[in-house]
C-alpha cells in the first residue's frame, strides 16, 4: 500500500473541509481552495481526521491513492500557513523591481522583462537581488517561481542567472590556455 496514501490527515482548528462528489473545498484563515479528485478515490472525513482509500490494487488506483492524499495535505497546509518560494539574482547589473503588481527584471537583455502574477499569488521584492513569491496554492507558487527562473537560468561557467534560494549550481571549468 502507498505509504503516503495510508497516512491520516488531521485537519487543524479553523479549517473547514467540504466534500461534494469528490470536489473538495478547503477554507482556512488564508483563503479557500477547491479541487476535483478522481471519483474512484474514497475520501472520508471523521472528526477532523481525513482518510483516503482506494477501491482496488490496480496500477491506476495505486498511483492516485498517494497523489490524492498529498494534494489534500498541500491544500490544508496552504490555507493554514501558505507557501513561499524565494529566488535570488546573481550577476553584475541583474536586479528586480516591483511596479504596481508587475515584477520587472533587468537580467542582461536589451529590454526589461515584465511578469504579471495571476490571482492568488503575490510577488515581493525585499531587495534588488531577491524575489519572494507567496500564495496558498503550492502548484501555482511553484509554477510562477519556475517561470521567473526560466527567464535567465543560472549558467554553469560563472553561475550568473536567477536561481532558487539555497540552490547549488554545478560549475564547469572554463578553457585553459597552454
Amino acid at each position: 500500500m502507498s505509504r503516503v496514501g495510508k497516512k491520516e490527515l488531521v485537519i487543524p482548528a479553523g479549517v473547514t473541509l467540504t466534500n461534494n462528489n469528490n470536489t473538495i473545498t478547503v477554507k482556512g484563515p488564508k483563503g479557500e481552495l477547491t479541487r476535483t479528485f478522481s471519483p474512484d478515490m474514497q475520501i472520508e472525513l471523521n472528526e477532523n481526521v481525513l482518510t483516503v482509500a482506494r477501491p482496488t490494487d490496480n496500477k491506476e488506483h495505486r498511483a492516485l491513492h498517494g497523489t490524492t492524499r498529498a494534494l489534500l495535505g498541500n491544500m490544508v497546509e496552504g490555507v493554514t500557513n501558505g507557501y513561499t518560494r524565494n529566488l535570488e539574482l546573481i550577476g553584475v547589473g541583474y536586479r528586480a523591481t516591483k511596479t504596481g503588481d508587475k515584477l520587472v527584471l533587468s537580467v542582461g537583455y536589451s529590454h526589461p522583462v515584465e511578469i504579471t502574477p495571476e490571482n492568488g499569488v503575490e510577488i515581493e521584492v525585499p531587495s534588488n537581488t531577491k524575489i519572494s513569491i507567496k500564495g496558498i496554492d503550492k502548484e501555482r507558487v511553484g509554477a510562477l517561481a519556475a517561470y521567473i527562473r526560466q527567464v535567465r537560468p543560472p549558467e554553469p561557467y560563472k553561475g550568473k542567472g536567477i536561481r532558487y534560494e539555497g540552490e547549488t549550481v554545478r560549475r564547469k571549468e572554463g578553457k585553459t590556455a597552454k
